[in-house]
């Protein structure tokens, strides 16, 4: 109902979203806890897809415990409208590990949500995880035209911009990731001086002094 004229294919890779629908299904399957015995021994960080509430962030602290590693990084990976209406309940889960911290998965989130409502969520999330202290993921699309070997738009480099108020960006996988990775890099470090988190530093102006590089 809601896709351009003459159809779409669905593609590999894509998943399927069901925003109105509250689903009864385990945080963690069978085979997510075999594939905890390996990410305990080889990782730093396991990150919980879908989390929806707190029940799910204390059934995998326990089955990180059972496994010797209650010390292992935690990232919530806030993707779905009810992990979004649950999120105060999943923080104050969150905050009783010893690292943690929170993903913005925002495309997952605008299907879920609404595309005019993401820029208000993620607003939200970002507001609500300094509160609690946890340091924030910005994810999703960020310079994905040029991660993928074009040239970014205008939307992509503001986007980018925006991911200053985070601890981390992440980028998708693209042919052309090293430019991405350093384009990124410039950007957020331009962009250290006027923000921090959610505050505006006010620095003093300085780009009238010296010319802007051009280039052809």
């Amino acid at each position: 109902t809601r896709t351009r004229e003459g159809g779409a294919l669905l593609r590999a890779d894509k998943g399927i979203n069901l925003p109105d629908s509250r689903l009864s299904l385990p945080a963690l399957t069978a085979k997510d806890r075999a594939d905890l015995d390996v990410a305990v021994r080889i990782a730093d960080i396991v990150a919980l897809s879908f989390a929806q509430e707190a029940a799910d962030v204390v059934g995998l602290r326990e089955a990180l415990t059972e496994r010797g590693a209650g010390a292992l990084g935690l990232v919530l990976k806030i993707e779905t409208r009810r992990g979004f209406e649950q999120l105060p309940e999943l923080l104050l889960a969150a905050m009783a590990h010893p690292a943690a911290g929170v993903m913005i998965a925002r495309g997952d989130l605008a299907v879920e949500c609404g595309w005019e409502r993401l820029a208000a969520v993620q607003e939200e999330i970002l507001w609500a995880a300094e509160a609690a202290r946890l340091p924030v993921i910005w994810a999703t699309q960020v310079l994905e035209s040029l991660a993928k070997g074009g040239p970014p738009s205008r939307a992509e480099i503001t986007d980018a911009a925006m991911g200053v108020r985070a601890e981390c960006v992440m980028l998708n996988k693209g042919a052309n990731l090293a430019a991405a990775v350093s384009t990124l890099d410039d950007i957020l470090g331009r962009m250290q001086a006027h923000q921090t988190k959610k505050r505006s530093l006010l620095r003093a102006l300085r780009a009238w002094a010296e010319p802007l590089a051009v280039t052809a």
